[in-house]
């Protein structure tokens, strides 16, 4: 009688122990708990890889191994909370390419959760989700492609500053901003523009489909909306707040696993100092925000 009473309390206790029940612990059961887990990964600032201005942002070698753990965290689905007002296509296609390739390896859903503003190159972001949710005030949209800079050539003109460059190749000082643009450098700008556009287009008509309405000249023209107005034309797909949203679809014991790029520490002191390079960046840095009202 002994052998079989022994035999079942150890039934029950292997039992007791299984995944679903550690949560009734004592003291400690709420930390063993099995409990359905999101990755959130925070994708915010204007897009470009770094070594264009030396300032953290968006871009594909900050956030490749970032994209991989959470996708190896998470069991119910990866989030991506975006705060972009754009930047380079090229790092936001290769970023939302390496999302999709983790969500069909991974078989879980994406949500994208807008915070001020998706527009252009943050939208490209969003378009990874499978599902793209806003706040009422939230900018969406832009899907154009802008090209700026700035034009010396009045400046050195004045201060008779001579402007010397020496190409092999007739089109190698393309849109230098120390000469006056050129018709031929600004027709070649718009095939290139138009080129990347297209590209562009076809993305957004790839992850959003049927869901897309309205006119596409008017979605398509680089025109950005608020989120009510975007949902109408099938820009997103409703107006929610992520944590809000995750526990309703996943229970409100969902756990949100914070998938952050890491910080960057200077070994030395930065000395105080102009640096035209620096002031560029960011007279560039708020442009891109300014065009959205931010």
């Amino acid at each position: 009688m002994s052998d079989i009473y022994d035999t079942a309390a150890h039934a029950d206790e292997e039992k007791f122990l299984e995944p679903d029940n550690l949560g009734r612990l004592p003291l400690v059961g709420k930390y063993l708990e099995k409990r359905p887990k999101v990755a959130v990964i925070r994708l915010g600032g204007v897009i470009a890889d770094e070594g264009r201005r030396g300032k953290p942002g968006i871009s594909h070698h900050r956030y490749a191994k970032l994209i991989d753990k959470a996708f190896e965290k998470a069991d119910r689905a990866v989030v991506l909370v975006i705060n972009s007002p754009g930047g380079m296509p090229a790092q936001a296609e290769l970023i939302g390419a390496q999302i999709r390739r983790a969500a069909a390896e991974k078989k879980l859903p994406v949500y994208a959760f807008v915070e001020d503003v998706a527009a252009s190159g943050g939208f490209w972001l969003a378009c990874a989700a499978d599902y793209i949710y806003a706040q009422n005030t939230s900018i969406v949209g832009s899907i154009g492609v802008v090209s700026a800079g700035f034009g010396f050539e009045d400046f050195i003109a004045k201060h008779g500053v001579k402007r010397r460059i020496h190409t092999a190749g007739k089109d190698k000082s393309f849109m230098d901003p120390f000469m006056a643009e050129s018709d031929e450098d600004l027709r070649r700008l718009a095939v290139i523009q138009h080129e990347i556009h297209g590209i562009f287009i076809d993305w957004v008509k790839e992850r959003r489909g049927a869901r897309l309405r309205g006119d596409e000249k008017e979605i398509f023209s680089g025109a950005f909306w608020t989120a009510g107005a975007a949902m109408d034309y099938g820009l997103i797909d409703g107006i929610a707040d992520m944590q809000a949203l995750m526990k309703d679809k996943f229970g409100e014991k969902v756990k949100f696993i914070d998938c952050a790029p890491a910080k960057k520490f200077a070994l030395m002191p930065q000395i105080p100092g102009i640096d035209a390079g620096d002031i560029i960046g960011a007279a560039e840095n708020e442009a891109a925000w300014g065009r959205f009202g931010l």
